[in-house]
């Protein structure tokens, strides 16, 4: 038997007042995504928004059904109309932010398993790390480089291409 360990590691800034001038400009345009998000059920509203090279911001928010699970979350909103509209412009970094009136956030929100495998993809698909920032509205900012700090046994079969 072998044990192994799986050890991540990311950044901890205690507001969004720490960060430097473009990554708190792509933390409120996450927040500024959350006004179109469609959440009448969980009445819990995210948003995302996405730098890529060129210096162009896609938003996303999450957009929800009344047939669970035909709704999509906002990383995925993002992400897909990326793919659809500018894969050749690479994305740098993805902020994703929530709020809810029902209860107080008090740590970043973080993206589902199938959130982290689409990014994973275009990860791979772009051939660079994408940054992830995760913002919890006045309150910590957790920021990461690359999806494998989330996902560290990353489903991908070469053969399957």
């Amino acid at each position: 038997m072998t044990n192994h360990e799986i050890k991540i590691a990311f950044e901890e800034y205690p507001s969004i007042h720490e960060l430097n001038g473009s990554d708190q400009n792509l933390c409120l345009e996450a927040v500024n995504a959350t006004a179109n998000s469609h959440s009448p059920y969980s009445k819990f509203k995210v948003g995302a928004a996405l730098l890529l090279q060129s210096g162009k911001i896609i938003h996303g928010s999450n957009q929800e059904n009344v047939a669970y699970p035909s709704g999509l979350c906002a990383e995925r909103v993002a992400l897909f109309h990326w793919g659809a509209t500018y894969p050749n412009d690479p994305i740098e970094t993805i902020a994703i932010t929530a709020y809810t009136d029902n209860f107080e956030l008090i740590k970043p929100v973080t993206p589902c398993g199938s959130c982290l495998q689409v990014m994973a993809e275009f990860e791979k698909k772009q051939g660079k790390p994408i940054r992830v920032i995760l913002y919890c509205i006045d309150g910590p900012v957790w920021i990461t480089n690359g999806i494998e700090s989330f996902l560290p046994f990353l489903f991908f079969e070469d053969r399957l291409s």
